[in-house]
């Protein structure tokens, strides 16, 4: 696992640098101005050269894991450090130091240090493997200083550690043995051969597809004038198609109309007068093949559906454009001129003509739906019998004498016109099928056009471009129309011979092969007209979905734009001066100078007679009197005062120290017989111990009957 993600790290970062290379080329070409600072050519080479240092490191880390062979890894590991060594010179240049975080280049300084050390270890062990000790001591001498080096730069005493100690131990054993055993001399650092290096590393080209199923989305995307010139182009080829396919439709079915009044080419396959012709039989398997009347009737009732769901999708978009419209109008007439927001009919009016464009569409499929309605009614009984099979036809149809001979010339005569009217129908659906099919790219025309006249002559060049393409299929059209009527009339001249030369003719039957015959060509035209409708519809569907959608958004923008208005004027009125009031008149001044002559309220009531010094311990507490009390209030009740009050009789507590608390004198209220007032909870005595319950004391100053006189508490003073 760890090998696939190291793998496809240095991929990765061989394609970052590719891409970075990439828009290093292209960056001032593609841009009409500055750059911004992350884009300067300087700043995309930097990068590039560090995805190409990180790649290779990754590389190297591979190759010291696999133990792959010392020589390898030490060219790798030089490489490496190149690597580092390059991005760290752009990383230094004075216009990019600010772009980097502040770590970023003692990182890349300590890299390329340890890298060029792991290098000077690997081709000592290279020449530990040589027996040159010599060298093996001066380059793991200078790799345990660049590794000293690698940390004290990137300001990381764990950087490289684990290479550090191995590089030391090594070093010891080598000098250690050069010591006692081989006695080399220790070459200067700076005169032993380089190291070479194994680039494995590389920017990886911007392939034009980055993947086999790559869409490019902006491929079909191209300037305003040339998109309208190819709407216009659409447009104008449209009609000619529509044009001549409907010329062709029309011409055909005069023909059938015509052959079916004629009885043909029924009349001259019932020579017998008793079988059913062949061509009756081969139009009887193609209608069963279709589906018969079952089919036909099937897609005439799903029509109405159809028709109902486009109808209420219009009907829903035509309904939120006039509350939308209505909603407008009627802040306009309550705010005026403050409500300053576009009106809604200058916004509405795309909208508007679609909904009108499609109210229209709507109408005239309703007619032809009525259209095909009534044909089908018309025609329904002989697709019935069509419908019932060849083999059921004998049994519908009247049987007749014989009528002509098989050798008369005008029916050998018919045989070949009927021939050539089944060829001439051959042809229109080839014509038919090409007018469809034909299609040509105007959109490089239109951008070399362009491109070398600044502006797009689209009526010459969609006139000349559909004049080519369409030309030989319109002249082909009009000789196909013209061949017609010289056919039709040598048809009529064939049949009124054939018709001297008859020798009986069965009416009733003659009749019924007529209408079978116009019921087949009505069968085959009703149900192409059905298909179409039904497509038509849908594709109606999906253009009333796209148009809802789009005022749904609309409505939504609007709505928004509304309540953030209204609140603004809300919020304008709330904080808007309504002005000085008014003057008051003579007479207000009057009662003002009444009220202040009036006479002063009476005094407060005297201080509380419970008020006063603190009572000596165990001393009774007097019962209170009506000093201080106001005549009319009556006596305060225990209830009202804001301090504990022992009842009447009985000793205060030990250490007990009542304290002067201001007055609570009661507002005036009426009286109430009926009201007794619940006592105030009373403050516990010290140790936690409860105070008994007030006293009720009685209303004395008010006669109660005798059933309600209240009782004497135990406790309370006579």
């Amino acid at each position: 696992m760890q090998t696939l993600y190291n793998f496809h790290m240095s991929r990765h970062s061989q394609s970052a640098a590719g891409v970075l290379n990439y828009l290093k080329g292209i960056v001032h070409s593609s841009i009409q101005q500055e750059p911004t600072p992350d884009l300067q050519p300087e700043t995309l080479a930097a990068l590039a050269d560090m995805c190409v240092a990180q790649a290779q490191e990754v590389i190297t880390i591979k190759a010291i894991k696999d133990r792959m062979k010392d020589v390898v890894v030490a060219k790798l590991c030089s490489q490496c450090e190149e690597m580092f060594g390059d991005a760290l010179k752009h990383l230094q240049r004075e216009t990019l130091k600010s772009l980097w975080d502040r770590d970023w280049i003692p990182r890349v300084a300590g890299k390329q240090a340890g890298y060029h050390a792991l290098a000077e270890y690997h081709q000592s062990r290279v020449c530990n493997s040589n027996k040159t000790v010599g060298e093996e001591i001066a380059r793991l001498r200078h790799a345990v200083e660049l590794f000293k080096t690698a940390q004290t730069r990137s300001g990381d005493a764990t950087l490289f550690e684990v290479h550090l100690g191995r590089a030391q131990r090594s070093l010891d054993e080598a000098v250690k043995d050069n010591d006692f055993i081989y006695h080399e001399r220790i070459p200067d650092v700076k005169t032993l051969q380089g190291i070479g290096k194994a680039p494995v590393a590389k920017p990886t080209p911007v392939p034009e597809r980055f993947s086999s199923s790559f869409t490019d989305l902006f491929e079909s995307l191209v300037p305003v004038g040339v998109q309208q010139a190819l709407v216009s182009y659409d447009t104008r080829k449209q009609e000619i198609v529509t044009g001549e396919i409907g010329k062709l439709r029309e011409s055909t079915q005069l023909l059938n109309s015509i052959l079916a009044s004629l009885n043909l080419p029924a009349a001259i396959e019932d020579v017998g007068g008793e079988k059913v012709p062949q061509s009756v039989r081969d139009k009887s398997a193609g209608v069963v093949e279709a589906g018969g009347c079952e089919a036909l009737n099937k897609m005439i009732t799903d029509l109405p559906d159809l028709l109902t769901r486009n109808r209420e999708l219009l009907e829903e978009c035509e309904r939120q454009l006039k509350e939308e419209s209505d909603s407008d109008a009627q802040l306009r007439s309550q705010f005026k001129e403050r409500w300053s927001r576009t009106p809604s009919d200058k916004l509405t009016g795309t909208f508007q003509a679609n909904a009108q464009k499609y109210r229209k569409v709507i109408e005239t499929a309703v007619a032809a739906d009525s259209t095909i309605r009534e044909k089908y009614d018309a025609h329904k009984e002989g697709m019935e019998l069509l419908s019932s099979g060849p083999e059921n036809l004998a049994a519908s149809l009247p049987t007749a004498g014989a009528s002509t001979n098989g050798s008369n010339p005008a029916i050998q005569k018919l045989k070949q016109l009927m021939e050539d009217v089944e060829t001439l129908k051959a042809e229109r659906d080839v014509i038919e099928c090409e007018l469809k099919s034909a299609t040509i790219d105007m959109k490089d025309v239109f951008l070399n056009a362009l491109s070398q006249d600044g502006t797009i002559n689209e009526p010459a060049i969609s006139t000349e471009s559909l004049g080519r393409v369409f030309g030989p299929l319109q002249k082909q059209v009009k000789e196909s129309v013209e061949r017609q009527e010289g056919l039709v009339k040598n048809i009529q001249e064939a049949h009124a011979d054939f018709c001297k030369a008859a020798t009986g003719v069965g009416g009733e039957r003659e009749a019924m092969l007529m209408k079978l015959a116009a019921a087949y060509d009505n069968f085959n035209e009703l149900r192409s007209n059905l298909t179409e409708g039904t497509k038509f519809y849908n594709d109606l569907t999906q253009l009333l979905v796209n148009f809802q959608s789009k005022i749904n958004d609309f409505c939504f923008a609007r709505r928004t734009e509304k309540e953030e208005l209204m609140r603004d004027l809300t919020q304008g009125l709330a904080n808007q001066n309504v002005g000085s009031a008014p003057n008051p008149p003579a007479h207000h001044q009057e009662a003002q100078s009444a009220q202040k002559s009036a006479p002063p309220r009476p005094p407060p009531p005297a201080a509380n007679p419970y008020q006063g010094a603190p009572l000596a311990a165990g001393a009774p507490l007097a019962p209170p009197t009506q000093t201080g009390a106001h005549p009319s209030y009556g006596t305060p009740q225990p209830g009202n005062l804001p301090y504990p009050v022992t009842p009447a009789g009985m000793p205060a507590p030990q250490g007990y120290i009542y304290q002067s608390y201001p007055v609570y004198t009661p507002m005036p209220q009426g009286y109430n017989p009926y009201f007794q007032q619940q006592p105030q909870q009373p403050v516990g005595y010290p140790g936690g111990y409860p105070a008994p319950p007030y006293p009720q004391q009685p209303y004395t100053n008010y006669p109660f009957p005798p059933h309600q006189q209240p009782q004497q508490q135990p406790w309370s003073q006579p």
